[in-house]
C-alpha cells in the first residue's frame, strides 16, 4: 500500500464548529451555575428573564389585569387559585412588559434532562448551518426562531402567567433551515467528491414537500412534540413543553433561511 495514497475525507461526529460548541456551553454553564443560586434568588431570575404572555398581554396589548385574574378562577380548584393568584398579582403588579425576555428566555432551561436534550438537538442541526452559513447568519437564525417562538406562544397563551423557557424555539429554527438543504440530492464535485450536505444546493419548497426524507423527518418531529406536549413519557420532562413555541420557532426559521442563504437554490429542478 502507498504511503502517499488519499484519504478519504470525513468530519468527525463531535468536531462541532466554534459557534455551536460556544452555544452550548453557554447553555450548559447557565444552568449550572442557577443550580448554585438560592431558590428565592432562581425564581426572581426565572420571574425576570423568562417569557410571561400575561404580562405582555397586559402591558402592550390592552388586557386588563382583571381579565387575567378572572382567566385564574374559571375552573381552578381552591388550592391551585392561591398561588396563580398570588403568581400573576407578583409578574403584573410590576407593570413592566420586559420585551428582552422573547430573547432571553432562551438561556434558561427547567431541567438537566432539558437542556442537554435541547443542546443535542442544537448540536446535530445548528453544525451544518454554521457551515453552511458563517457564525454571524447561525445567530441571527437563532435568535429570530426565539423570539418568533416566543411571540407565537405569547399569541396562544395570553393569559399565561407561569414563565415559559428553553432553547427549543431557536432549535426548531434550526430544523427547518436544515430541512432545506440535508436532504437534497448528492452532486459531485470537480474534485471528484460527493457534496456534504451543507455543501448542497437548497431544495425548492415544491420539492421538499415532495422529499419523502423530509416528510418523515418533519411527521417525526411534529409527532415528538405531540408526545412530549400532551404525553410526557416516563417523566423526561418537568413540566410541559410549549409546543406554540416549538411551531413559531420552525416556521420562522423555514421563511428566514432562504433570505440568508449565502448558496443559491438548485436550478436543475424535477422534469415534468
Amino acid at each position: 500500500m502507498s504511503l502517499n495514497a488519499p484519504r478519504a475525507t470525513r468530519e468527525p461526529i463531535f468536531n462541532l464548529p466554534a459557534a455551536v460548541a460556544f452555544s452550548v456551553l453557554v447553555l450548559v454553564a447557565i444552568h449550572a451555575l442557577r443550580m448554585l443560586l438560592s431558590d428565592e434568588t432562581d425564581f426572581k431570575l426565572l420571574i425576570d428573564w423568562a417569557v410571561i404572555p400575561a404580562r405582555w398581554s397586559v402591558e402592550y396589548g390592552g388586557i386588563p389585569v382583571s381579565e387575567v385574574m378572572s382567566a385564574l378562577q374559571q375552573g381552578a380548584e381552591d388550592e391551585t387559585l392561591s398561588p396563580l393568584s398570588a403568581l400573576a398579582q407578583y409578574v403584573l403588579g410590576e407593570g413592566e412588559g420586559r420585551p428582552w425576555t422573547a430573547l432571553s428566555y432562551a438561556f434558561l432551561h427547567g431541567s438537566w434532562a432539558h437542556v442537554l436534550i435541547n443542546s443535542i438537538w442544537l448540536a446535530a442541526f445548528g453544525t451544518p448551518v454554521v457551515r453552511r452559513c458563517g457564525t454571524a447568519r447561525f445567530f441571527l437564525l437563532c435568535a429570530a426562531s426565539a423570539i418568533g417562538g416566543a411571540i407565537f406562544y405569547a399569541f396562544m397563551n395570553s393569559l399565561q402567567v407561569l414563565p415559559m423557557i428553553g432553547a427549543s424555539a431557536a432549535v426548531s429554527g434550526l430544523m427547518a433551515a436544515a430541512a432545506w438543504f440535508i436532504f437534497a440530492p448528492v452532486d459531485w464535485l470537480p474534485e471528484g467528491r460527493p457534496t456534504q450536505a451543507h455543501e448542497r444546493p437548497r431544495e425548492r419548497l415544491s420539492e421538499i414537500v415532495r422529499n419523502r426524507q423530509v416528510v418523515i423527518f418533519l411527521g417525526v418531529w411534529f409527532a415528538a412534540n405531540y408526545v412530549f406536549a400532551f404525553v410526557q413519557p416516563l417523566g423526561v420532562t418537568d413540566a410541559s413543553i410549549a409546543w406554540e413555541a416549538h411551531v413559531g420557532g420552525f416556521i420562522v426559521g423555514l421563511v428566514l433561511f432562504p433570505l440568508i442563504d449565502p448558496l443559491p437554490a438548485r436550478r436543475d429542478g424535477l422534469s415534468s
